[in-house]
């Protein structure tokens, strides 16, 4: 039995993986707010709650929003600043028993869509949540590729390319820098720009009703379809994938995948994109999945 668990912002869920990758159990707890000692606490009741249940003893991966350095063991590039310098890895290891994997939210997503998901049937997968944040993931063949700083995939922290006059001014990002991708293309990137524009504060989901009625939806939406376009092509001419799947809230709007293959064309340094762009086959539910993912079958 594989459990994987996802560390979010406003909710820690664990569900666990039967040998056939079918879904046996679910439980979702609130995330304790700024508070690690009680996270940790909540992360092992939900274990406990599971293995009573099933009469089980599982594997335990988990998606954190962050990573861990390679050079300490800590948590880094955390947006849950509790994580941030917890030997969180080590903590969980003690209190459970066992062995505990931990990962990127993002890298988790990527490897849950390429091992049974959208991309399971492609060699280079880069996965890419447009929620709250923009991040991403790659593997290759199935297996996350990892580099020596523990970052690969994380291009919402590149500069947005080809920046237009109405990009402009840049906007500033938390990580200290200005004109991120993150600050564009996340949820509320969107919702910035349709305000700007309009002068109306509405969630991304309130903006995508007036599509095609409201000319300042109409416009944001263009825009932000373009920026993710040229965000991609860098990718693309970078990594060369052959399918970029997306998750996170953005990623449910359906107009975007035609829009975008059809503006990406203008910046991908080829005459024919062959890239794919698919939405996450398991949803919201692929970051979980991609945490029990890694431990494979026959471990």
């Amino acid at each position: 039995m594989r459990f994987g668990i996802d560390l979010g912002g406003t909710k820690i869920e664990l569900i666990a993986l039967a040998n056939n990758n079918q879904e046996v159990y679910r439980k979702r707890l609130p995330t304790p707010k700024n508070a690690y000692v009680e996270t940790l606490n909540t992360i092992t009741q939900l274990v406990a709650d599971a293995e009573s249940t099933l009469s089980v003893t599982g594997s335990l991966g988990i998606g954190i929003p962050g990573t861990l350095s390679p050079d300490h063991g800590l948590v880094k590039n955390a947006n849950s600043t509790c994580l941030i310098g917890q030997k969180l890895k080590e903590d969980l290891q003690v209190r459970l028993s066992r062995e505990v994997r931990i990962a990127n939210d993002a890298d988790c997503f990527t490897l849950s869509e390429a091992c049974d998901g959208a991309a399971s049937a492609d060699n280079i997968v880069f996965g890419v949540i447009l929620g709250t944040g923009v991040g991403g993931g790659i593997t290759i063949n199935k297996s996350l590729l990892h580099g020596p700083n523990a970052i690969t995939g994380e291009w919402g922290h590149n500069p947005l390319p080809w920046p237009q006059t109405h990009d402009r001014p840049l906007p500033p990002c938390y990580c200290g820098k200005q004109g991120c991708i993150e600050t564009y293309l996340s949820g509320p990137g969107f919702k910035h720009s349709y305000q700007a524009l309009s002068g109306n504060s509405l969630s991304p989901v309130e903006i995508m009703s007036r599509y095609n009625q409201d000319p300042h939806a109409t416009l944001a939406f263009s825009y932000y379809t373009d920026r993710l376009a040229r965000s991609l092509a860098t990718v693309i001419n970078i990594l060369d994938p052959d399918v970029i799947a997306l998750g996170g809230g953005m990623s449910n709007i359906d107009a975007i995948y035609p829009q975008v293959e059809k503006q990406w064309l203008s910046y991908v340094f080829s005459d024919k994109v062959n890239t794919r762009l698919v939405k996450a086959q398991h949803g919201d539910s692929s970051g979980v999945r991609g945490a029990a993912w890694l431990w494979g079958e026959d471990e």
